[in-house]
């Protein structure tokens, strides 16, 4: 593989998103066995659901889901588009298999580990950076429309919502559900498919 076959897809996320969380592990795996190379964004569930009419427990969820992703977003801002991954790497892992709920044990802990200043966790309840955070999940949400959620991911001209997956693909089974997502997504006339979730996602 050389860099002239390589490929960019553009992955928008929120680091709350466990469906997220799963299709980012099996872009992972795709870069392994195909030739892309991926490049990550920030796309914000807070921002999405701003005005709608939600459940107390989710509306809750969405008002402290602002912390991490505005910390990434400082953090892309003052150190560097590099820091995105292994900042959302960070907070995945705590969140999603570590099953941390305290976001600001979250953000505290992936920054040490990013070894990123811990006064970036101040940005996580000031707006301070939230034209960069709208504008780079506007960026994303207007490639596939305001009726869906995160993931989102482009790639040759085309964008999708997902796949919603509840387990990840490995080798060779990556590489071929990309194949027939890309190949699905790219037809200009197809909008969904879709059934109903009948287990919860395992990060394994």
């Amino acid at each position: 593989m050389t860099d002239a076959t390589i490929n960019q897809a553009d992955f928008w996320f929120d680091p709350l998103c466990p469906f997220a969380w799963i299709t980012s592990r099996w872009i992972g795996e795709v870069e392994a066995v195909r030739n892309i190379k991926t490049v990550w964004h920030v796309m914000s569930l807070s921002v999405l659901n701003e005005g709608r009419d939600l459940e107390p427990a989710y509306r809750a969820d969405m008002d402290r889901a602002w912390g991490p992703v505005r910390v990434i977003i400082a953090a892309q801002e003052q150190h560097g588009d590099h820091i995105v991954k292994p900042l959302y790497d960070a907070m995945g892992t705590l969140i999603h298999l570590g099953g941390e709920k305290d976001f600001g044990v979250v953000i505290s802990k992936a920054l040490a580990e990013c070894g990123l200043p811990a006064g970036l966790a101040d940005v996580a309840t000031t707006d301070a950076f939230d034209t960069q955070l709208r504008a780079s999940h506007e960026e994303g949400i207007s490639l596939v429309g305001q009726d869906v959620g995160t993931p989102v991911v482009a790639f040759n001209g085309t964008a999708f919502f997902g796949p919603v997956l509840t387990r990840i693909p490995r080798g060779e089974q990556a590489g071929q559900l990309w194949d027939a997502t890309v190949t699905l997504a790219s037809y200009p006339h197809f909008f969904e498919i879709k059934r109903s979730r009948s287990e919860r996602p395992e990060f394994g």
